[in-house]
């Protein structure tokens, strides 16, 4: 199962435009509500240049990023935990996420419509919002029923998650997010299962053209951002669309020309690989060189089992290097003279930018 990112945002706001720019795919892209009724899925590579500097020593015939899954999911409108414009089906699509982008207009144009007939971010962000609590009711609501139904069994267990849950729905009777409710870490597993939108992380992507009215708008979700500790990462996904388009060189002279220095596309992959609290690690060879993803936390024995499941099956011990001390002495046995290189058992935590051999053995 891949980490998944829902893209997410009212109809026309450029949730697709984004997408293909992110995926260099082919998502519909349409100037009418609802053109993306299945959710499309694209696998992107997380931006990381140390599999390069490792690739300059090591010279692997193959090189493999680590990534991510976005998703893009059609437009959400007023009423849609209700069904209203097929909401229920596209909440469900936004539940089965780790995180999410939201994707809000911060830009005037006479030639794409907007659903509600007026540029208000303010407006757009709480239309959204404001389904993602309703459908959060509904769930947490009808989970309490059902766990007071059963609460013959695993009473304590049961209790607990009403407890919590009980927490839950007074915060979003307040119409609040579930992400500005303090829960532990205790708690927030208790209550995992239920798969609360508004409990993902988000960051907000403000999608911006070049004139004035772009810069108070995007001040705007700025603030509003503020409310639930976001970031917003603007971008101009209609000329970053044209970009990744482009080969390197024809996009290395556009952006030295018109002076842009980062591609907002790579600040939202290497974001939304944070959001989703993950680490990276390596596997090194002169086949290849291959950057996994894992929950931040995990053990060596997990990390064994990302790549293979024989790999944690038959785990005997890990050997762990760090990037930098790899970068400093150029080989293994370097490293290894140095007294760089650890064993370590199955319970080590991973730590981003390890460098992990996996000694193991299957017998039949």
């Amino acid at each position: 199962m891949g980490f998944k990112c829902g893209i997410i945002g009212l109809p026309n706001v450029g949730k697709s435009t984004l997408f293909n720019a992110l995926t260099k795919g082919n998502s519909t892209v349409a100037n009418f509500p609802f053109c993306t009724i299945k959710p499309n899925i694209g696998i992107v590579s997380v931006p990381d240049i140390r599999i390069y500097e490792l690739a300059k020593i090591i010279s692997p015939k193959k090189i493999v990023n680590a990534y991510i899954e976005f998703v893009d999911i059609a437009g959400l409108v007023k009423g849609a935990s209700k069904g209203e414009g097929l909401g229920n089906q596209f909440l469900s699509n936004i539940r089965d996420t780790q995180a999410i982008a939201h994707v809000v207009r911060c830009f005037k144009d006479d030639n794409i419509s907007h659903i509600y007939n007026e540029i208000k971010p303010k407006h757009d962000v709480d239309t959204i919002n404001s389904e993602l609590i309703l459908s959060d009711f509904d769930t947490c609501e009808k989970s309490i029923l059902r766990l007071k139904k059963n609460l013959k069994n695993d009473v304590k267990e049961i209790e607990k998650k009403l407890n919590v849950l009980d927490k839950c729905m007074n915060h979003l009777k307040q119409f609040l997010m579930l992400k500005t409710l303090k829960l532990n870490k205790i708690e927030k597993q208790l209550i995992s299962d239920f798969r609360f939108l508004t409990l993902k992380p988000t960051m907000y992507i403000a999608n911006i053209n070049e004139d004035k009215d772009s810069l108070i708008f995007l001040n705007e979700l700025n603030e509003i951002a503020k409310i639930d500790n976001s970031l917003v990462i603007p971008i101009f996904s209609n000329l970053e669309l044209d970009l990744v388009k482009m080969d390197r060189q024809e996009q290395k002279d556009f952006m030295k020309a018109f002076n842009i220095k980062n591609l907002g596309l790579n600040e939202i992959i290497k974001y939304g690989y944070k959001i989703l609290n993950l680490i990276t690690f390596f596997t090194v060879g002169i086949k290849e060189i291959h950057a996994w993803s894992i929950p931040k936390g995990s053990t060596s024995i997990q990390a064994a089992h990302k790549i293979h499941s024989d790999f944690s099956k038959g785990f005997i011990r890990a050997q762990i290097i760090k990037y930098l001390d790899f970068i400093q002495y150029k080989s293994e046995i370097q490293v290894k003279e140095m007294g760089k290189c650890k064993i370590e058992g199955k319970n080590y935590i991973v730590e981003d930018g390890d460098i992990v051999n996996f000694l193991f053995n299957v017998s039949n």
